[in-house]
């Protein structure tokens, strides 16, 4: 069994690719559970908005693979050539960087580690983890912890949400006329909410499925709520719309947005989309009244202070290289440990066998002396016979491998 990391993240795909693997954070459990039902030992899966990751136990990749495409429905050649596979010490450094905030669209950003975390607990809940993976994580959250409170990585970074709002602003100007409208109530609205509040915009709606939670999100930022079934005929009223729900559908479809856009007479709509899968439809980008962004588009504005956390960057891998290697130093010495066990109870079989034979020949009344020269030969034969087997059979490299093996394991002398 081996650690593997398979995925697709911003770097490797488009948001378009994303969203076909993007897991429901509703049915995360359910898919770890189905994921160990195919020969995975144990498994942890983080979903955001820039990347679907599985983090596994697995005695093949390809086991990962076909459950990941058969998951979602999809075919392999789709997202093939946005995958990135890593195994063993490659999957221990990734893990580190992404929790590190190394990984991130946005260098340096905290919000990774609390995502991390919060699927990490997931995993937890559901009984995915094991001994393996529990090491792991304890680990990498260790690591990112150092790195954040000894380098500069998360200085001057700007978020999403804050640059969505920068957005908004390069366009509307003061935002003190505006209405907004925040579609969603998870942790991304509530940065936005925070960012936007400070703004004073002339008002705040949050439209949620639940409006228990809407309206706690709307008492925070002074603002009312309403369900998302009300969108349909309330849309007209928003300058601004910013949304992150776990939808696995478009929330906001085209035929929407141009029933609003007539009742505003066509004046401009700015939409900020930042959900996986996308809450708005791609379409709605190309009404001409209509500013719509993914979180692929916001990538420009993220470049803020990235200076001097590119150079925080360098001196928080060192750290990470560091550990990787004394991880990865314990991950070899746990998959050893099986192989030393059935060495042991090899020869202790060895051990037993022989013993029993030498009390039987001290019972016959045969000298001690003469018992354990019997047993001292015995076991010494016993012990070199498939060492010497193997390479008397072994050919070519095989043969020269297994002599300097030999050669390394006995102080043999040529």
């Amino acid at each position: 069994m081996q650690l593997y990391t398979v995925g697709i993240n911003h770097t490797t795909a488009p948001i378009a690719i994303r969203e076909k693997v993007a897991f429901d954070p509703d049915h995360l459990s359910q898919a770890l559970l189905d994921l160990m039902d195919h020969k995975v030992s144990e498994a942890a899966i983080l979903s955001t908005c820039n990347r679907s990751e599985i983090y596994a136990k697995a005695r093949d990749p390809k086991i990962i693979i076909d459950w990941l495409c058969k998951y979602h429905g999809i075919k392999l050649k789709i997202i093939e050539s946005h995958l990135y596979v890593y195994e063993n010490q490659e999957a221990i450094q990734h893990a580190f960087r992404v929790a590190s905030g190394l990984d991130s669209m946005v260098l340096g950003e905290p919000q990774i580690l609390g995502q991390m975390k919060q699927a990490i607990k997931t995993a937890e809940n559901t009984g995915s983890l094991g001994v393996l993976l529990n090491k792991l994580f304890q680990k990498t959250f260790s690591v990112a912890k150092e790195v954040r409170t000894k380098t500069d990585i998360g200085m001057s970074s700007i978020s999403m949400a804050a640059a969505s709002i920068k957005l908004a602003e390069s366009i509307f100007g003061d935002l003190k006329t505006s209405k907004v409208l925040l579609i969603g109530a998870g942790e991304m609205i509530e940065l936005c909410a925070e960012h936007i509040k400070n703004r004073r915009p002339k008002s705040m709606t949050v439209a949620n499925r639940s409006l228990d939670r809407g309206l706690a999100l709307a008492k925070k930022i002074k603002g009312d709520a309403c369900l998302i079934s009300e969108l349909y005929d309330r849309l007209h009223e928003f300058d601004i719309v910013l949304s992150s729900t776990a939808s696995q559908l478009p929330i906001v479809g085209l035929g929407m947005v141009e029933r609003a856009l007539k009742t505003r007479r066509n004046r401009p709509m700015f939409m900020v989309d930042l959900a996986v899968p996308r809450d708005i439809e791609p379409e709605v980008g190309e009404l001409s009244d209509v500013y719509l962004y993914t979180v692929d588009d916001l990538s420009h504005l993220i470049e803020e202070g990235l200076t001097n956390r590119q150079s925080a960057a360098i001196e928080a891998q060192k750290m990470i290289d560091h550990h990787v290697k004394d991880f990865t130093q314990w991950f070899k010495t746990r998959t050893i440990v099986p192989t030393i066990k059935a060495l042991r109870d090899h020869a202790e079989s060895y051990r037993i066998t022989e013993l029993k034979k030498a009390q039987k020949l001290l019972k016959q009344g045969m000298k001690p002396e003469e018992v354990l020269d019997v047993l001292s030969k015995a076991l010494a034969n016993k012990f070199v016979h498939h060492p010497s087997q193997a390479l008397n059979q072994a050919k070519g490299e095989e043969h020269e491998l297994l002599t300097k093996t030999l050669k390394k394991i006995y102080p043999l002398k040529d």
